[in-house]
C-alpha cells in the first residue's frame, strides 16, 4: 500500500474530520438532523480524500465518483430540508 502524499487532499481530509466532529457534535446537542446530513456526507467526502492518499483512487475510481455523489446528494437533502421546512 503506497502513500500518495497531496497537500491538497490532505487538507481536504483534514477539514472533513474537522466538518464530521462538529457536525456530529451538533447532531448530540440539539437533535438536528440537519447537522447529522452534513456530517455523513462530509465524512463520506474524507473517505474518498483518504483512498486518494493512498492510491485506491486510480483502482476504484467509479466507486469514489458513487461515493462523492452520495455525499452531495446528502448535503442537498439537508439544504432542501432547511429551505422547506414544515
Amino acid at each position: 500500500m503506497l502513500f500518495n502524499f497531496s497537500s491538497v487532499n490532505l487538507i481536504n481530509l483534514s477539514l472533513c474530520i474537522v466538518v464530521l466532529v462538529l457536525g456530529y457534535m451538533s447532531y448530540k446537542k440539539n437533535k438536528n438532523k440537519i447537522a447529522i446530513y452534513i456530517s455523513v456526507a462530509f465524512g463520506l467526502f474524507g473517505f474518498s480524500h483518504l483512498m486518494t492518499l493512498f492510491e485506491f483512487g486510480t483502482d476504484l475510481e467509479s466507486i469514489l465518483i458513487i461515493i462523492r455523489i452520495l455525499a452531495y446528494l446528502l448535503v442537498i437533502v439537508a439544504l432542501y430540508k432547511t429551505v422547506f421546512k414544515d
